[in-house]
């Protein structure tokens, strides 16, 4: 038994192994961390490598982030007991007027697997909302996301109100945005302070926030 088991298990999106496995690591008396750095997260690194690099897909990306929410699930309460903190606190959902959740969900769930705490608001969210979960969170980043072209004007909106409440109500949050139709020049022009080309992409440039 060994935690390089979990790393395969991910790497299989085999829920119910990676389940079972860090169960049996769990009872072996291995490092929460270990478990969690060596066995989850290091697979969604690498996952995630491969997902930029053309060799993975968006299904596999869900199914491998499924099979990591299957070990967090029993790791997250330990990790409270402890007292462990999150490197950081993302706020993210879908903007107003778009229903569309599978990018911002694998963008949450990777998310979580890196350490982060997430608030997810789900679909058809407004800048208040944002804001209001933000304030109460102590969040460190808002992530938006829209699947159509449609919402990119109610994404411009949010952001602007964002960073006029980053001046005007302390609000001090990183925003992101992502989703098919955003792109890196929509993302500058709308004032946002970070781009995710993809999955990964985001949650790489959350980290860079915290850790900067």
């Amino acid at each position: 038994m060994s935690v390089a088991k979990i790393f395969d298990a991910v790497m299989e999106y085999d829920e119910e192994e990676v389940a079972e496995l860090v169960s049996a690591e769990l009872a072996n008396g291995t490092d929460i961390q270990v478990i969690l750095g060596d066995g989850l997260v290091s697979a969604l690194d690498d996952i995630g490598e491969k997902f930029s690099a053309g060799t993975l897909f968006v299904p596999e990306m869900l199914m491998a982030a499924e099979a990591v929410q299957a070990g967090l699930d029993l790791l997250r309460p330990l990790l409270a007991e402890t007292g462990v903190k999150p490197i950081g606190t993302v706020v993210l959902g879908t903007v107003k007027g778009d229903l569309h959740d599978i990018g911002k969900n694998l963008v949450g769930m990777l998310l979580e697997g890196a350490g982060f705490r997430v608030i997810d608001l789900g679909t058809d969210v407004d800048a208040e909302q944002f804001i209001s979960s933000a304030q109460e969170n102590e969040a460190d980043i808002i992530a938006l996301s829209g699947l159509l072209t449609t919402s990119m004007p109610e994404m411009q909106k949010a952001v602007a109100s964002l960073q006029d409440a980053n001046q005007t109500r302390n609000l001090n949050v990183k925003v992101m945005v992502g989703g098919p139709p955003v792109h890196q020049e929509f993302a500058m022009k709308i004032g946002a302070d970070a781009y995710g080309m993809d999955a990964p992409a985001a949650v790489e440039q959350a980290r860079s926030f915290v850790t900067a």
